[in-house]
């Protein structure tokens, strides 16, 4: 069972994750949120369906919802109630794999 991180681990996450990227992610109600934007629908959906094959691997799945060229991401551990190193993990793979 994953375990749920402190205000303190959080912040610390968050900042290393957010180096160097163009779109940072952020908290918002409690969860690791981001929205990515693509060129097109094509490339939001190639997207999620690379990051869908990672997540059922790390059996760690994604709140997001699409819209043409906008995917919006939430990120938490239920089991934990909260955000955990499973959340930061997944959102790497996402920063890596969204190529923006």
């Amino acid at each position: 069972m994953s375990t749920k991180l402190s205000s303190a681990e959080i912040d610390k996450n968050l900042e290393q994750l957010n180096t160097g990227t163009a779109y940072k992610w952020v908290i918002s109600n409690e969860k690791l949120h981001k929205e990515f934007i693509f060129e097109n629908f094509i490339n939001a959906f190639s997207f999620m369906t690379r990051v869908a094959i990672y997540a059922e691997k790390a059996n760690h799945h994604p709140e997001w919802f699409n819209v043409y060229k906008k995917v919006t991401v939430d990120l938490s551990t239920h089991e934990a109630n909260g955000i955990t190193d499973k959340d930061f993990a997944l959102a790497r793979i996402m920063d890596k794999t969204s190529g923006l």
